[in-house]
């Protein structure tokens, strides 16, 4: 039996390669399952009976995957360490009539998905992603992954005063980017188009979940190529690092005390209401039908969940170093510092003193350092799927992640570090 061998930076050039290809949560989860598989487990079908083997399994249900792994002779009653992560970024949204424009120019109409840095997406070459439903019921992803639309701003010309008193974006009028020229509007032009590019005859989808994405790769950054700038780093690089963790443990062959899953939801950035979302009820049930396709009883799932931990795995705010007052004066997490531990008393995070022990022991075994992120008494911070996860299935959960500049940007910031040192605490928690 081998312990996993340590992740370093060569994990992070494989991040920024799970980043392009990876554009949608449909094309996350579908590139996590590949590594999976490519690890020896297995996809189940939710519609099947469930048998009682050991190994890698995983489901996939939209833009959601959970995966575990049972190690040989595992009891019903045997705990789970759970990494949860979420799949969603905050972008544009493709509307169900999405042929628009006006004065010559040919636009694609596009909802704002979560609470994204509007500016960001201004001016960027952007390409067009996601999930086409077909007549015969099946699916096909699509990745147009080169520059197809922009969002024009505004001159400055005709707009003097937006330097002294700030850029103002109406999400309705100022954010439909453009992508041609024409007189006319055609109803049905952009899938068409995405038929053509997935090699789909004319008529053939009936319904499509499309989003655009930026298309400039990710790369290093910095004197010393210490940083790491590139998209969708909330929260992918937590679902990448889940994916690897997991992988390694089950490829170990190491005793392991503890049922080792990784969870990675949709829709995080909306508030996780949904069937493929923390709030739903898809953790739950894979994680019991596990206990009970191994003969396990009501008080086997009791047990079994009594005794899991789950680490909430989502970036954070790194201290920046032209706004340092919005942070807290005593808690200034840096990039490259290794991950953050995120406390908030009014539960926005789940994280405890118990959960805080617990994280603390991965992170020294591992060898990693942690640091601890706590928002400034004024400025109320985010959440996560954390206090969901902890409500909703009773599971004691910790909060934790890595800290970035720009987040929610169409382009975040890392440390190059961070993403294997994250990856190396996950796997001293998920094998004790």
């Amino acid at each position: 039996m081998s312990a996993p061998s340590r992740f370093d930076r060569g994990h992070t050039d494989d991040l920024m390669t799970f980043l392009s290809a990876s554009p949608t949560p449909y094309h996350a989860v579908a590139n996590a399952a590949e590594r999976l598989e490519k690890a020896g487990f297995r996809q189940v079908a939710e519609t099947d009976a469930w048998e009682a083997t050991s190994g890698g399994k995983y489901v996939l249900r939209g833009g959601a995957i959970v995966a575990w792994y049972v190690p040989e002779g595992a009891a019903a009653h045997t705990p789970f360490r759970i990494v949860g992560a979420h799949t969603d970024s905050p972008n544009l949204r493709v509307k169900p009539r999405p042929d628009t424009g006006g004065h010559g120019w040919r636009q694609v109409a596009v909802e704002i998905y979560g609470g994204p840095l509007m500016n960001s997406w201004l001016d960027r070459d952007l390409g067009l992603a996601g999930r086409l439903s077909l007549r015969d019921g099946t699916t096909r992803l699509v990745d147009v992954d080169r520059p197809l639309l922009r969002v024009p701003q505004l001159a400055i010309h005709m707009d003097r005063n937006v330097t002294a008193d700030g850029l103002k974006l109406d999400k309705q009028r100022h954010l439909q980017p453009v992508w041609g020229l024409g007189d006319t509007v055609r109803d049905g032009d952009l899938i068409a188009f995405l038929e053509d590019e997935a090699g789909l005859s004319r008529g053939e989808v009936t319904g499509w979940d499309l989003m655009t994405h930026p298309v400039e790769p990710p790369a290093y950054l910095g004197r010393d190529r210490e940083l790491v700038a590139g998209p969708r780093m909330d929260n992918l690089l937590s679902v990448h690092a889940g994916t690897a963790a997991l992988a390694a443990v089950a490829a170990s062959g190491a005793e392991l005390p503890y049922i080792p899953v990784l969870a990675a939801f949709d829709h995080e950035e909306t508030g996780s209401q949904s069937d493929t979302g923390a709030d739903g009820p898809l953790l739950g049930t894979v994680l019991e039908r596990s206990v009970f396709s191994r003969g396990g009883s009501y008080e086997d799932r009791a047990r079994a969940f009594a005794g899991t931990v789950c680490l909430s795995s989502d970036t954070g705010h790194a201290v920046h170093p032209n706004y340092a007052e919005r942070h807290d004066p005593t808690h200034h997490p840096r990039v490259n510092g290794g991950p953050i531990l995120k406390v908030n008393v009014n539960n926005r995070y789940a994280t405890d003193g118990s959960g805080r022990a617990v994280f603390a022991a991965a992170c020294e075994k591992a060898d990693v350092p942690f640091q601890t992120f706590v928002s400034n008494n004024s400025m109320p911070c985010g959440t996560t799927i954390g206090p969901i996860t902890a409500a909703r299935h009773g599971i004691s959960t910790v909060d934790i992640g890595v800290a970035i500049l720009s987040m929610h940007s169409v382009r975040e910031l890392c440390g190059a570090d961070d993403p294997h040192l994250l990856a190396n605490a996950l796997v001293a928690f998920l094998q004790p």
